[in-house]
């Protein structure tokens, strides 16, 4: 009896002294990135993923830091790097956690940094992609404030390029404030990102 308090003493130790260490390093990555540091970010967030194999947040955050960092990249072989580091990432946690709407969303960011970097080389291949992605998350999370304001985003650039009236996408964007105003995240690292650019959004929304 005494043995086995004694396993269950150490066994408990040892499982906050992991979590400890997980969100101090969550903390760190976070940091890194926030500073602009984000081939620390990526590394650190990475290292935790290899140690937290079932948590699919870690592998989420090397995807979208590889991805938010590839927009706007000009240099081919840079923007390759990071994307396909971003999808391997990704992939990874879509097997933690399938059909989960924030890695639906991620996995329609990486597809739109490739667009947005060369629309005529994959905007055919990849914009059908990325449409089914927003569908399917909407369908899972229809009050996902990420989900609301990411697919507006997307249709409203479409809309943009064709020449169409971006209005009706206006009022997603406002549907989506109204859901971040709401929003709680699940923990302190689950996605939470999002409200500062739908609000820019709005502002801007058909000037």
């Amino acid at each position: 009896m005494k043995n086995l308090f004694l396993i269950t003493v150490l066994l408990t130790t040892l499982t906050s002294l992991a979590q400890d260490q997980y969100v101090k390093g969550m903390q760190k990555a976070f940091q890194f990135w926030g500073e602009g540091n984000t081939h620390e970010a990526s590394n650190l967030f990475e290292r935790i993923a290899s140690a937290e194999t079932e948590n699919w947040l870690p592998y989420y955050y090397v995807a979208q830091v590889n991805t938010v960092s590839a927009f706007g990249e000009r240099n081919e072989e840079k923007l390759t790097r990071q994307l396909e580091k971003a999808q391997e990432y990704i992939d990874l946690a879509k097997a933690i956690s399938p059909n989960n709407p924030e890695i639906l969303v991620q996995q329609a960011m990486i597809h739109t940094a490739w667009v947005a970097f060369d629309g005529a080389k994959y905007a055919m291949t990849l914009s059908g992609k990325v449409v089914a992605l927003y569908q399917k998350a909407l369908q899972l999370a229809p009050d996902n404030p990420r989900v609301v304001f990411s697919k507006a985003e997307w249709d409203m650039g479409s809309a943009k390029y064709f020449g169409q009236d971006i209005a009706p996408y206006c009022e997603d964007v406002e549907r989506a404030l109204q859901l971040f105003a709401n929003f709680k995240p699940k923990s302190e690292f689950h996605p939470n990102w999002g409200k500062d650019r739908a609000q820019a959004t709005f502002e801007n929304c058909g000037k």
